[in-house]
């Protein structure tokens, strides 16, 4: 049983960070692609960054470019989110996913569609 259990969330002010974590459970990390995807109420699930099987590969949406960044320790099956300077628009529940994969390209699980496991989620606030 594959689980994913994400931690890091919580309450800060506009231009503060966050550093989201992601461990996993149940297989190793390192044949998954891993993505950070967000939902706030009235949108539709966006795929925030993801990062490829070896870790060189990265994707971001154009919404977190140059305030976020992800990366894997497989020795260690987690996965993380680094967020800075938070905007009250990045307020939403994030939820770490996984698709498995020997695909080095981080865009390899960047939509919802592809992804094979999800985590429980994580609540961001953001207050300006």
């Amino acid at each position: 049983q594959v689980q994913l259990v994400e931690s890091g969330g919580g309450s800060v002010q506009a231009g503060g960070s966050l550093r989201l974590s992601c461990v996993v459970s149940g297989r190793r990390t390192s044949t998954y692609c891993m993505a950070w995807f967000r939902l706030a109420p009235g949108k539709e699930r966006e795929g925030v960054a993801a990062i490829g099987v070896g870790g060189g590969s990265t994707y971001y949406a154009d919404s977190v470019k140059g305030r976020s960044t992800i990366t894997r320790d497989d020795a260690e099956h987690t996965l993380y989110l680094q967020m800075d300077n938070l905007k009250p628009e990045d307020a939403a529940t994030y939820y770490c996913a996984a698709r498995i994969s020997r695909s080095a390209l981080g865009s390899y699980c960047s939509e919802p569609f592809y992804i094979d496991y999800w985590g429980q989620g994580t609540q961001v606030t953001v207050s300006s």
